[in-house]
């Protein structure tokens, strides 16, 4: 399953970042001050005076590897929530598979197969690393339910769901709800939407540029033009 991103809403847009920034002065507004809002948001982000660019927000669901998860956790971020497996036993085993890998074929000699009963191919079959990682995934995903199903008596219900998730791999996939202001939004996209990036954290900073790009009306239009986007 590949990650997405859902625009859930925003506040805020070009027009109140510049009001923020001329309170020192006057915010109000008649046309020839709002033919000058692109140029000041200019300014303003080439200068450093960044503060107005928290007054816009953008707000996103996102379907996510746990991987990349913790790649957007490392930002200075407005909030952020996620499906928690300390919380709930994660009932839908969603993960995500490496789009680049396609159909490489694994090195048998490197991997012993046939001592091990987990899998379902023996040495002399043919598979990719593809596969491998698929079924790894499964298996950990039918584990971890076991755990919990054999484990809750004797651990509890709480205990059992928190301490079974070790079983989950970096690539099961959850649902976050993530919101940045747009100052927070900006450092996300040079960091993330990188030729250095990860694959997978730039696939969703992108996805997420585009929707913000795309909203009705353009709302932040000088703003994502400001930070070079």
């Amino acid at each position: 399953m590949n990650n997405s991103v859902q625009l859930i809403g925003h506040y805020g847009s070009d027009e109140i970042i510049a009001c923020s920034a001329w309170t020192s002065t006057s915010r109000d507004l008649n046309e020839e001050k709002r033919g000058r809002i692109e140029k000041l948001i200019k300014m303003l982000w080439q200068n450093g005076h960044q503060t107005p660019f928290e007054k816009g927000i953008v707000h996103f669901l996102v379907d996510t590897d746990i991987a990349s998860h913790i790649h957007i956790l490392k930002h200075r971020i407005s909030s952020l929530n996620a499906e928690s497996a300390r919380y709930k036993e994660l009932k839908e085993d969603k993960y995500y598979l490496p789009s680049d890998w396609k159909d490489d074929p694994a090195d048998h000699s490197n991997i012993d197969l046939d001592d091990n009963r987990c899998f379902s191919w023996k040495s002399s079959d043919s598979f990719s690393w593809i596969e491998v990682l698929e079924e790894y995934t499964k298996l950990g995903n039918k584990l971890y339910h076991q755990c919990i199903d054999d484990l809750e008596p004797s651990l509890g219900r709480k205990r059992i769901k928190e301490s079974a998730r070790f079983f989950k791999t970096y690539n099961s996939q959850i649902q976050a709800d993530v919101m940045f202001n747009m100052r927070s939004f900006a450092n996300f996209q040079k960091l993330r939407n990188s030729e250095h990036a990860q694959l997978e954290i730039k696939d969703i900073a992108q996805k997420m540029l585009e929707v913000v790009q795309d909203m009705p009306g353009n709302p932040f239009k000088f703003t994502l033009e400001a930070f070079g986007s």
